[in-house]
């Protein structure tokens, strides 16, 4: 079954979210992670990411910045506007090694930026001890 549709179990288990437009990213991520023993989820797009949230995903987010539509940062704004950050751990997927210093009062609800490339292994650990921290 395609990870992008599956239903949000209402399990207490959280799961791992990957939000971006690319679809190698998307791909790669999730093959990384299918074995894992936890849901996968891929929105290609903010608003993707927040119709997961509003169905009750909670878990782990790796969201990139750059997207059309509602980029990482809009769609930060938009999780917190909603009241939606409850058990979220978001980490940012970036290409840049600095933060937008404008977006300064968005940066309190982002846990990591994980800078593009990365490196498999370092992700997979970082995601498993993520995991953990929620469950």
């Amino acid at each position: 079954m395609d990870p992008s549709i599956d239903p949000i179990s209402s399990s207490s288990q959280s799961g791992l979210m990957v939000v971006d437009d690319d679809e190698d990213i998307l791909f790669t991520v999730h093959s990384l992670f299918r074995k894992r023993p936890f849901p996968v989820f891929l929105a290609h797009s903010g608003k993707e990411c927040l119709d997961y949230l509003e169905k009750g995903f909670k878990g782990v987010i790796l969201m990139d910045i750059m997207m059309p539509g509602l980029d990482g940062w809009e769609t930060i704004q938009e999780i917190v506007n909603r009241n939606l950050m409850h058990d979220l751990i978001i980490s940012m997927f970036t290409a840049k090694d600095v933060p937008d210093t404008s977006l300064d009062h968005l940066k309190e609800y982002v846990f990591d930026y994980i800078t593009k490339p990365f490196e498999p292994e370092n992700l997979i650990a970082l995601v498993d001890d993520y995991i953990t921290m929620l469950d």
